[in-house]
């Protein structure tokens, strides 16, 4: 059921991704549905030729302030993010009233996070992840299966598939090292809350982040904050 819509505070919050990780914690533990972590991930090429795609946001890290998410390297938002670090994330809960927009510099996670996150999926998706060339054309359905089939030959596991019966049962899958993380640190957030009439709730919080080592950003910083009209 749909819980009425609370506006965001007033004075607003000197930062806004506490509020942000608030509303994810409080749609996870709804579940109104199916993937309450969902969020769009828009992205560029060296061009400027957008794309968007929805991924799954695993943590909104309040300090020093990013989303995480996990994806094959050689996908083509992986390309996008090689080429232009930069990107814009939404994550909408109708059932909540409630949506976050964050804009970012993008980096990889450390393999140390790729490598713990990787450990605890499902055999069959760490198998999967060996398996996709994602974003890659593939002659035929026919041809990816045999590629997992491949796959769960040379680490010693059942075939994933409908059948399979192994849900419990751990194998040792490493992380490939095209498959990890990254954190798109937030330069900009705006949170929404629905209101009658179309009169909206709209905050709009921006910041600078110093440039830091291997593309990693500095501390940032201190955020503005501005409320909008709808």
């Amino acid at each position: 059921m749909p819980i009425p819509a609370q506006f965001l505070p007033s004075p607003l919050p000197a930062e806004p991704l506490s509020l942000a990780a608030v509303w994810l914690q409080e749609a996870t533990r709804r579940r109104d549905q199916p993937n309450p972590n969902a969020m769009v991930l828009a992205t560029a090429d060296s061009t400027g030729q957008p794309s968007a795609r929805v991924v799954l946001c695993k943590d909104i890290v309040v300090d020093p302030g990013y989303v995480s998410f996990y994806t094959n390297y050689l996908s083509h938002k992986g390309s996008e993010l090689a080429a232009n670090p930069r990107a814009a994330i939404v994550m909408h809960w109708d059932h909540l009233h409630r949506q976050v927009r964050i804009e970012g510099h993008v980096v990889r996670a450390p393999e140390t996070d790729s490598d713990e996150y990787f450990s605890t999926r499902p055999w069959q998706r760490r198998i999967g992840a060996w398996a996709s060339a994602q974003s890659q054309p593939v002659e035929s359905r026919d041809e990816l299966e045999a590629a997992v089939v491949a796959v769960a030959h040379r680490f010693g596991t059942p075939v994933p598939g409908p059948e399979d019966r192994s849900s419990d049962v751990e194998f040792r899958i490493p992380r490939p090292d095209h498959w990890g993380g990254y954190r798109v640190y937030a330069t900009a957030v705006e949170l929404w809350v629905e209101g009658e009439s179309r009169i909206h709730d709209r905050a709009r919080w921006t910041r600078t982040l110093a440039p830091g080592a291997h593309g990693v950003p500095g501390a940032p910083q201190p955020w503005s904050v501005a409320r909008l009209q709808p």
